[in-house]
């Protein structure tokens, strides 16, 4: 199904979306509707535009492919599924996001990953493709961000770079460490990427945009974990 999403407020875009019997829904002329795909469990969106803030927010299973840049919060405490971002996305991507993916080919603004968390089988995972803003993994509890930093015409990352960070892993494809890395930041420098989920999501990347994947899977790597002396690890609860 086509829906034209010109003129339409985001409700009703919403209401369209859910009341659609098609497995499919592909959206032409999206501008600036927040909220897209809230909750969404059973479709794909292919969508064509400009959303508004919280595309896929509290997505649970859907998958989202936007052919343009996204706004804020982006995968904002998504649940499952994927969200395919062709163009940039901005600020507090996959903020607090719980599981899913989420690939953007571009640049992120500040606070991508801010409060990430993992459980169990649900691990979620933000690769971008270009550079990163400030406060990048900031809090982050569990999951994966990956910074590819393919054509890079900005530092890699912003400041402060995994601030508070308590869980989870940050790979930043550079062979210069970036400065002003918080002190309860452990850095490991990788020759090349370890098999496993991380060297699977940047083939998923490659695959996705159209990359090759020597470029990115031989290079030097920078791998983010937490300090086991991490001050902020025992305000937290850790099973």
């Amino acid at each position: 199904m086509k829906i034209d999403a010109q003129g339409k407020s985001f409700v009703d875009l919403n209401v369209e979306i859910r009341d659609c019997e098609d497995p499919e829904v592909f959206i032409e002329r999206c501008v600036g509707q927040r909220y897209i795909a809230t909750g969404l469990a059973d479709k794909k969106l292919v969508i064509e535009g400009t959303p508004g803030n919280a595309l896929g927010a509290y997505l649970n299973g859907a998958s989202i492919w936007l052919r343009g840049n996204a706004q804020e919060a982006t995968g904002d405490t998504m649940n499952g599924g994927e969200i395919v971002v062709y163009g940039n996305a901005g600020d507090a991507t996959g903020y607090a996001m719980r599981g899913g993916e989420i690939f953007v080919r571009g640049n992120v603004g500040y606070r991508c990953g801010i409060h990430m968390k993992a459980y169990k089988e649900h691990k979620p995972a933000v690769v971008v493709g270009g550079c990163a803003g400030s406060f990048l993994g900031e809090y982050q509890a569990g999951g994966i961000i990956v910074v590819l930093g393919k054509d890079a015409k900005l530092p890699l990352v912003g400041n402060f770079c995994g601030t508070g960070m308590h869980g989870g892993e940050i790979y930043l494809r550079c062979n210069t460490l970036p400065k002003l890395l918080p002190a309860q930041v452990k850095a490991e420098k990788l020759d090349v990427l370890p098999e496993g989920e991380v060297r699977e999501l940047v083939r998923k990347w490659c695959e996705l945009f159209n990359e090759r994947e020597s470029e990115f899977l031989q290079s030097e790597y920078y791998r983010l974990t937490p300090n086991s002396e991490n001050p902020y690890k025992q305000m937290y609860t850790v099973n």
